[in-house]
């Protein structure tokens, strides 16, 4: 871990003719202490410099809000209506018997909910509601949580799991105590398991983080000391995640959710070396799968020996959970390089993972994918089975519920409570936040953006009074060059890449602190997959622009879709259709860099210029007709460069395969706006010249 590094400056400001101290440092992380507004990390626990804000006091606005609006008129928003797993005919969630309850139903829960909750629409809080207390309802007297699910005749507790985090966002909206009631009975119950029967079954023994998670979240509000040995038990049944230099198990999923499964014990034990087995098993998975762009690895649905091109993809579920665990390592680290990946992920690979309309999702999604069909793509895929790259309403039973959470989680997290009593932001995006800082005074941040099409952040102070607090600004490592001003006084003092800026001052009603973030071409040259280049402007990664042609079908058709998700009856299949995208221009371009020079001393495209659009009057920019930045550059076809025997995007040639002797203008836009994409490039320059982020 790294120590914080502070730069002290105190600078007299003048606001309105009074002069009001300000003190500016740089750190590492966020001073930890007591916060006295929200729940805090109760002795003994370690770790917490950031500190979620109860769901709904973040309020996204711009294409943040966008995306929940069309969420909620999505697939996530409809689907307890269309999946057949929703159905609450004989659905053992709502009920002592029945004939269907597992994950189904809280992986759904927990993103609509929080997304309910957030847009505060009373018809989906009321459809939440119901479940709720159902669950609630329904606790068996020995503290039993949700359906009896067994495996080998010891009970299976996966998905209970899952419905924990749901109970955890509907008690932030509520106040409800029932939950606290049931969570503590419920772990009085996983105490009198015997550990030989306790987390034997795959998936809970995975993730058990995720149960220690709650763990944790109940004893901050209840101090029940008797909770404490369940983080052990936990720990001690879950699989071991702290192999050095290895992993316990390499399915995608398993390791977004499980890869921080001891930094998570850490919060308990106060052991470093349980936090850096997580930052380990990050890196690790990223060394050996992780070579390419957009934050993800190749994991469909096994990361496997001999498959880590930028061909190779991630499920949706992976992309979702890698992005709670980046928002969830952010509390208890306050190290931001935590949401410097969540907006890599996001931004990059998330936004392209859905329609537009957000009514139909692809299983896996690649940094390099040319066709999205339907068909199987054994063995280039591990799971030889249809619908693993095709837009469904049914594209698995996993993904079809749990992709909700992606973006309502992340709007939670755009600005944390810090554990001095102040305020960070840490993932940006046009919000207006309210909170309590201080000793208990409320203040509102309105924050105007664009971001990340947008250099400029603006954040307002609305208060009713004088208030002393601290506001962190999170500095993107991607960004050198930031500044920062407050009442449009810029101040001397530096905005480091990868730190915070710590204003510590007396706020008062109407102050502005604008934070500037320039944008500039960085390269990145992935040595273990061909010495191919990746490109980012800021934190968007850059792809070719391929026209897609999609061909729309039925989402009943298994010859596309796969047979693992099923309809309620009497749904209108005509209003969600399943979609296969093909490309209707060239994809397979080498990227055409200049030879290594005193003005380009690391590898830059050929030609390289960029085209700024007008914001688009949707507000929202993930397409490739509304996408506010297009960029120019040189590219040569590779002709041998093409599909491969099971029909899926060959794996990267060679820096030494044949290209056309044409120079080609090619036009790149941002990753996230392309379903289909090439955004890691061949290139002809030599492995020795460096990339720009060196």
């Amino acid at each position: 871990m790294k120590k914080t590094i502070a730069i002290c400056l105190t600078a007299l400001l003048t606001t309105a003719g009074i002069q009001a101290q300000t003190e500016i440092t740089n750190v590492d992380r966020p001073t930890l202490g007591i916060n006295t507004n929200y729940p805090n990390y109760r002795s003994p626990f370690s770790g917490g410099y950031l500190l979620k804000l109860p769901v709904g006091k973040v309020q996204p606005k711009g294409w943040l809000r966008e995306y929940l609006v069309r969420q909620s008129k999505g697939l996530n928003g409809e689907l307890a209506t269309v999946s057949a797993w929703l159905d609450k005919n004989n659905n053992q969630w709502l009920s002592d018997s029945g004939s269907h309850g597992w994950e189904e139903v809280p992986y759904w829960l927990r993103g609509y909910c929080s997304l309910a909750y957030i847009l505060d629409d009373e018809a989906m809080k009321k459809e939440a509601q119901v479940w709720f207390d159902a669950v609630l309802k329904n606790q068996k007297s020995d503290g039993f949580l949700g359906p009896k699910n067994t495996s080998n005749g010891r009970p299976e507790v996966w998905a209970q799991m899952i419905m924990l985090w749901a109970l955890q966002t509907y008690y932030e909206h509520s106040a409800d105590e029932r939950v606290l009631t049931a969570m503590t009975n419920y772990f009085k119950w996983e105490m009198t398991v015997a550990d030989d029967q306790f987390l034997e079954d795959y998936w809970e023994n995975k993730r058990a983080s995720d149960n220690e998670w709650s763990v944790i979240w109940l004893y901050n509000r209840t101090g029940d000391p008797a909770l404490l040995p369940l983080i052990d038990k936990l720990h001690e049944n879950s699989c071991n995640w702290e192999l050095n230099g290895d992993l316990p198990n390499w399915h995608g999923v398993n390791v977004a959710q499980g890869f921080r499964e001891p930094a998570t014990y850490y919060v308990y034990s106060g052991d470093e070396d349980d936090l850096a087995a997580a930052y380990a098993n990050h890196n690790e998975m990223r060394r050996r799968y992780g070579q390419v762009p957009g934050g993800m690895y190749g994991a469909d649905e096994n990361a496997r020996v001999g498959y880590s091109d930028p061909r190779q993809g991630a499920e949706t579920c992976a992309l979702v959970e890698q992005m709670a665990s980046d928002e969830i390592m952010m509390g208890i680290t306050g190290d931001p390089q935590w949401a410097d990946h969540c907006e890599d992920v996001a931004l990059n690979t998330f936004t392209a993972a859905l329609t537009t309309d957000m009514r139909a999702l692809r299983y896996i999604t690649s940094p390099n994918m040319a066709i999205s069909d339907g068909k199987k793509h054994g063995p280039s895929i591990d799971n030889d089975l249809r619908g693993m790259l095709s837009m469904s309403p049914f594209s698995s039973r996993c993904c079809q519920h749990n992709h909700g959470m992606g973006w309502p989680y992340y709007a939670e997290h755009l600005i944390m409570a810090t554990a001095d009593n102040g305020l960070a932001t840490m993932l940006y995006a046009a919000n207006q936040t309210t909170a309590l800082v201080a000793d208990g005074k409320t203040v509102t941040i309105d924050e105007a953006t664009n971001y990340p099409f947008d250099e400029t952040v603006t954040l307002t102070i609305h208060t009713d009074g004088d208030v002393v607090f601290p506001l962190y600004l999170r500095i993107p490592a991607w960004a050198k060059d930031a500044s920062f001003s407050i009442n449009n006084e810029k101040t001397n003092n530096p905005a480091k890449a990868g730190q915070y800026v710590r204003i510590n001052r007396t706020w008062k009603d109407g102050d502005t602190v604008m934070l500037t973030l320039p944008m500039s071409l960085t390269s990145h040259r992935w040595t273990e997959n061909k010495g191919s280049v990746s490109f980012n402007y800021g934190p968007l990664t850059l792809s070719l622009k391929i026209a897609e042609r999609y061909n729309k079908r039925d989402s009943r058709d298994h010859e596309i879709v796969q047979d693992d998700s099923h309809w309620q009856e009497g749904v209108d299949a005509s209003l969600w259709p399943a979609y296969e995208i093909f490309a209707d221009s060239p994809w397979n371009y080498a990227i055409v860099t200049h030879e290594a020079d005193d003005k380009y001393p690391c590898v830059y495209p050929e030609g390289f210029t960029v085209n700024k659009k007008a914001w688009p009057a949707d507000n929202f920019p993930f397409t490739q007709q509304s996408v506010p930045f297009t960029f120019k550059a040189k590219g040569k076809l590779i002709p041998s460069w093409g599909f491969d025997v099971s029909g899926m995007t060959d794996v990267l040639p060679s820096a030494f395969t044949p290209r056309n002797a044409d120079v080609e203008d090619i036009e790149l836009i941002p990753m996230g706006a392309a379903r289909l994409r090439i955004s890691a490039f061949p290139t002809e320059v030599s492995p020795l010249i460096p990339d720009c982020e060196e």
